[in-house]
């Protein structure tokens, strides 16, 4: 193990979350000059951060000075396990040297839910926070949808061959077309891709109403699909139906495979003709949308069908997507459609999107095997070509689709039950509730953490316990459990 190498790779992570973390408190030294108690108490936090951020990331960097460039996978997977903790640390200083304050594990769980886009929140009030602190949120969202070690591979040329590793633990993007060479290459368009949406967002909702302050806080986390807002009614502050249609239409772009933009913007649109994923989901989403629509109307009178699809749209969308934005209070809704919305935080979105959930790629495969076997048991000599996206997936990706939803359930069950040991107040549903709305970064859970509530009442080891589940979702597992294995810091 190259500790030198983690050293100065983790210390590059840090002095990007820093420099990041100081354009917030240039916006707080901008902010003084119309609200100075607000401004000097975002700058002080922002500043004090700011600056012991960069001294450790400076520090690891001299500290690997003169080591080698190429990163292994045992490596990578230290960098990236490591680094998202990390991340989360120092991204927890602005809540713990600020005013308003919180502790130690409410920083560290709201840091968390921020650079995972899980949007799950212990803030119950956020007039009293400074609005650089609030950016800053918003910021970590979405750097925290890009990937950062996307972004370490789009801005440091000096990775190499490593890239390809950091790439392929990091996020659920298909990268086995592109040859090592170009995994820079990748990352930078995707990178654009993600600006560009970005951007396109922020300029509709000025356009909409919103001033540029809020517009740019929202399209960051809207196109991060992260779900944090400025306002305490979130989007409901605004009672803007175009404005909802406008930030539906951007948490599906997000909820979509970013390769299958870059695929679209350099002319192969054969690709398109072959994406089973995108048009799967689009059709499960209208299912949903039909099915909570109809459900509403039936035990409602007064609602008609297509109010009732209305209602159910946004919140679909929203939920899907794991945003986690909220205009409806869905744990009102009757008990089938909550149902629906619990499996909609467990499906999440499209595979190399910025969405959480098991991904809508696995959920194919895995009908696919099943119904295979299921045909098998009574003909064992068929034959079967299993394909997604025109492509054939090898063994591998057939065993690591079934072993990751084994892990799902599994990780569910436990962390359900430490939850529920530790909340004793909390009912089954909310309980249960919880822990899909950290493990599969959706945001908001059900019953008393439901979209009308927040994580605040919880105990700091639950929140501890929670911050590492959304790691492990936002990582899919392997990067953050590895990390506890003795074999991996072993020597051969």
């Amino acid at each position: 193990m190259n500790f030198r190498l983690i050293a100065k790779i983790l210390g590059v992570l840090l002095c990007l979350i820093g420099l990041s973390m100081a354009a917030c408190a240039g916006f707080a030294f901008y902010e003084m000059q119309a609200s100075p108690e607000s401004g000097r108490a975002g700058l002080e936090a922002l500043g004090w951060s700011t600056g012991i951020t960069l001294f450790v990331g400076i520090s690891g960097m001299i500290a690997g000075r003169g080591t080698g460039n190429e990163v292994l996978r045992r490596e990578a997977m230290v960098i990236v396990g490591v680094g998202w903790l990390l991340s989360a640390l120092a991204g927890a200083l602005p809540y713990l040297l600020g005013e308003p304050r919180l502790s130690f594990a409410g920083a560290y769980f709201e840091s968390m839910s921020g650079f995972t886009t899980t949007g799950s929140s212990v803030i119950s009030d956020l007039d009293p926070w400074p609005r650089s602190l609030l950016l800053w949120r918003s910021v970590t969202q979405w750097l925290g949808g890009v990937g950062i070690v996307v972004l370490f591979v789009a801005v440091l040329s000096f990775l190499g061959v490593g890239s390809r590793s950091l790439m392929q633990h990091e996020s659920s993007l298909n990268i086995s077309d592109a040859a090592a060479v170009r995994i820079r290459d990748v990352a930078k368009k995707l990178l654009l891709v993600y600006l560009g949406l970005s951007a396109l967002c922020a300029v509709g909702l000025w356009w909409l109403g919103m001033t540029p302050y809020e517009a740019i806080n929202h399209a960051m986390t809207t196109i991060s699909t992260g779900g944090f807002s400025t306002e305490n009614k979130s989007l409901a502050h605004w009672s803007s139906l175009t404005m909802e249609m406008w930030l539906t239409a951007f948490m599906f772009f997000g909820g979509v495979s970013f390769m299958l933009y870059i695929f679209l913007f350099t002319g192969r649109w054969s690709r398109l003709r072959a994406e089973e994923e995108a048009r799967y989901y689009l059709i499960f989403l209208a299912a949903v949308c039909g099915a909570i629509g109809l459900n509403l109307h039936l035990t409602h009178e007064d609602t008609s069908f297509l109010s009732g699809v209305r209602q159910a749209f946004f919140t679909v969308v929203s939920i899907s997507t794991t945003t986690g934005f909220a205009t409806e209070d869905y744990d009102q809704w009757p008990t089938f459609s909550r149902l629906l919305v619990l499996g909609l935080m467990a499906v999440g979105g499209c595979a190399g999107s910025t969405a959480g959930g098991v991904k809508m790629n696995r959920i194919i495969l895995f009908t696919k095997i099943s119904l295979q076997e299921l045909v098998k048991s009574f003909r064992p000599n068929q034959v079967f070509r299993l394909r997604l996206n025109g492509a054939a997936p090898d063994e591998s990706v057939r065993l690591q689709t079934m072993i990751f939803i084994s892990f799902a359930f599994c990780t569910c069950g436990v962390t359900a039950l430490l939850v529920a040991l530790m909340e004793p107040h909390l009912d089954l549903t909310s309980a249960f509730g919880a822990v899909l709305a950290t493990l599969f970064n959706v945001g908001p859970g059900m019953g008393q953490l439901g979209p009308t509530d927040n994580f605040s009442g919880l105990h700091s080891g639950s929140l501890l316990l929670l911050s590492l589940v959304m790691a492990i979702g936002r990582l899919e597992f392997y990067a953050i459990l590895v990390l506890f294995l003795p074999s991996l810091w072993r020597r051969y």
